[in-house]
Protein backbone atom coordinates (compact mmCIF):
# COMPACT_ATOMS: atom_id res chain seq x y z
CA UNK A 1 0.00 0.00 0.00
CA UNK A 2 2.89 2.14 0.85
CA UNK A 3 4.32 1.99 -2.46
CA UNK A 4 0.62 2.77 -4.09
CA UNK A 5 0.71 5.65 -2.56
CA UNK A 6 4.23 6.67 -3.43
CA UNK A 7 3.88 5.51 -7.19
CA UNK A 8 0.88 8.44 -7.04
CA UNK A 9 3.01 10.85 -5.18
CA UNK A 10 5.59 10.01 -7.89
CA UNK A 11 3.17 10.74 -10.67
CA UNK A 12 1.99 13.67 -9.14
CA UNK A 13 5.25 15.26 -8.76
CA UNK A 14 6.73 14.20 -12.50
CA UNK A 15 3.27 15.75 -13.74
CA UNK A 16 3.97 19.34 -11.74
CA UNK A 17 7.29 19.46 -12.74
CA UNK A 18 6.46 18.42 -16.74
CA UNK A 19 3.51 20.33 -16.54
CA UNK A 20 5.08 23.47 -15.29
CA UNK A 21 8.05 23.40 -17.82
CA UNK A 22 5.68 22.96 -21.06
CA UNK A 23 3.42 25.77 -19.67
CA UNK A 24 6.38 28.14 -19.43
CA UNK A 25 8.25 27.35 -22.96
CA UNK A 26 4.45 27.87 -24.35
CA UNK A 27 3.63 30.99 -22.73
CA UNK A 28 7.79 32.33 -24.14
CA UNK A 29 6.52 31.00 -27.52
CA UNK A 30 3.05 32.78 -27.01
CA UNK A 31 4.71 36.23 -25.97
CA UNK A 32 7.47 35.99 -28.67
CA UNK A 33 4.66 35.82 -31.34
CA UNK A 34 2.42 38.62 -29.66
CA UNK A 35 5.19 40.83 -30.10
CA UNK A 36 5.91 39.92 -33.52
CA UNK A 37 2.18 40.67 -34.37
CA UNK A 38 1.22 43.63 -32.31
CA UNK A 39 0.92 45.78 -35.27
CA UNK A 40 -1.83 43.88 -36.97
CA UNK A 41 -5.07 45.26 -34.71
CA UNK A 42 -7.63 42.99 -34.45
CA UNK A 43 -10.83 43.57 -33.61
CA UNK A 44 -14.55 43.02 -32.63
CA UNK A 45 -15.72 45.82 -34.19
CA UNK A 46 -17.97 45.10 -37.64
CA UNK A 47 -16.76 47.86 -39.48
CA UNK A 48 -13.35 48.50 -40.60
CA UNK A 49 -11.11 51.08 -38.52
CA UNK A 50 -10.35 53.45 -42.19
CA UNK A 51 -13.29 51.83 -44.95
CA UNK A 52 -11.06 53.79 -47.74
CA UNK A 53 -9.14 51.53 -50.08
CA UNK A 54 -10.08 48.08 -49.24
CA UNK A 55 -8.73 45.58 -51.81
CA UNK A 56 -10.24 42.63 -50.55
CA UNK A 57 -11.16 40.48 -47.15
CA UNK A 58 -11.45 36.78 -46.31
CA UNK A 59 -12.64 35.13 -43.57
CA UNK A 60 -9.72 33.96 -41.73
CA UNK A 61 -9.38 31.42 -38.38
CA UNK A 62 -6.93 30.22 -35.63
CA UNK A 63 -7.66 26.87 -33.60
CA UNK A 64 -6.12 25.08 -30.77
CA UNK A 65 -6.68 22.03 -28.75
CA UNK A 66 -4.83 21.93 -25.78
CA UNK A 67 -5.48 19.04 -23.05
CA UNK A 68 -5.27 18.72 -19.51
CA UNK A 69 -2.45 17.46 -17.76
CA UNK A 70 -2.46 14.60 -14.80
CA UNK A 71 -1.34 16.82 -11.92
CA UNK A 72 -3.99 20.27 -13.51
CA UNK A 73 -6.91 17.42 -13.09
CA UNK A 74 -5.65 16.22 -10.21
CA UNK A 75 -6.11 19.63 -8.81
CA UNK A 76 -8.61 20.93 -9.99
CA UNK A 77 -10.71 17.54 -8.74
CA UNK A 78 -9.47 18.53 -5.39
CA UNK A 79 -10.66 22.44 -5.64
CA UNK A 80 -14.01 21.13 -6.58
CA UNK A 81 -14.58 18.55 -4.17
CA UNK A 82 -13.93 21.52 -1.34
CA UNK A 83 -15.24 24.71 -3.50
CA UNK A 84 -13.21 27.63 -4.82
CA UNK A 85 -11.65 28.80 -7.86
CA UNK A 86 -10.03 26.72 -10.29
CA UNK A 87 -7.05 28.34 -11.57
CA UNK A 88 -5.04 25.75 -12.79
CA UNK A 89 -7.97 25.62 -15.71
CA UNK A 90 -7.43 29.25 -16.37
CA UNK A 91 -3.89 29.04 -17.56
CA UNK A 92 -5.31 26.10 -19.79
CA UNK A 93 -7.86 28.61 -21.00
CA UNK A 94 -5.66 31.54 -21.13
CA UNK A 95 -3.05 29.50 -23.47
CA UNK A 96 -5.46 28.16 -25.85
CA UNK A 97 -7.13 30.95 -26.31
CA UNK A 98 -3.76 33.67 -27.11
CA UNK A 99 -2.80 30.65 -28.96
CA UNK A 100 -6.02 30.61 -31.40
CA UNK A 101 -5.48 34.43 -32.62
CA UNK A 102 -2.10 33.98 -32.56
CA UNK A 103 -2.87 31.23 -35.17
CA UNK A 104 -5.72 33.43 -36.45
CA UNK A 105 -3.29 36.23 -37.58
CA UNK A 106 -0.50 33.93 -39.01
CA UNK A 107 -3.58 33.15 -41.35
CA UNK A 108 -4.03 36.59 -42.06
CA UNK A 109 -0.81 36.80 -43.38
CA UNK A 110 -0.51 40.33 -45.35
CA UNK A 111 -3.86 41.88 -43.60
CA UNK A 112 -4.05 45.43 -42.92
CA UNK A 113 -6.52 44.32 -39.78
CA UNK A 114 -8.55 41.43 -38.69
CA UNK A 115 -12.43 42.98 -37.72
CA UNK A 116 -14.90 41.31 -35.98
CA UNK A 117 -13.06 39.05 -34.11
CA UNK A 118 -15.08 35.90 -32.65
CA UNK A 119 -13.99 33.33 -30.14
CA UNK A 120 -15.51 29.66 -29.34
CA UNK A 121 -14.56 27.27 -26.51
CA UNK A 122 -15.77 23.90 -26.10
CA UNK A 123 -14.57 21.08 -24.28
CA UNK A 124 -14.24 17.68 -25.50
CA UNK A 125 -15.16 15.12 -22.92
CA UNK A 126 -13.11 11.93 -22.08
CA UNK A 127 -15.13 9.08 -21.52
CA UNK A 128 -17.83 10.10 -18.96
CA UNK A 129 -19.66 13.88 -19.55
CA UNK A 130 -17.88 14.88 -16.16
CA UNK A 131 -14.26 14.01 -17.44
CA UNK A 132 -13.16 17.13 -19.46
CA UNK A 133 -10.21 15.84 -21.45
CA UNK A 134 -9.47 18.82 -23.37
CA UNK A 135 -10.24 22.25 -24.39
CA UNK A 136 -10.95 23.59 -27.72
CA UNK A 137 -10.65 27.27 -28.72
CA UNK A 138 -11.68 28.24 -32.23
CA UNK A 139 -10.76 32.49 -33.14
CA UNK A 140 -12.46 33.40 -36.47
CA UNK A 141 -12.58 36.91 -38.07
CA UNK A 142 -12.02 38.87 -41.33
CA UNK A 143 -9.08 40.02 -42.88
CA UNK A 144 -8.96 43.34 -44.42
CA UNK A 145 -6.45 43.51 -47.09
CA UNK A 146 -5.60 47.46 -48.78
Amino acid sequence: MIYDIGFFVLLLVIGYISGTIVEKRHYNSIREREEAFKSLPTTVLEKPLNEEDISSCRLVNGNMVISIDFFKKFLAGLINFFGGNISSYETLIDRARREAILRLKEDAEGASEIINLRIETSSITKNTKSSVGAVEVLAYGTAIYR
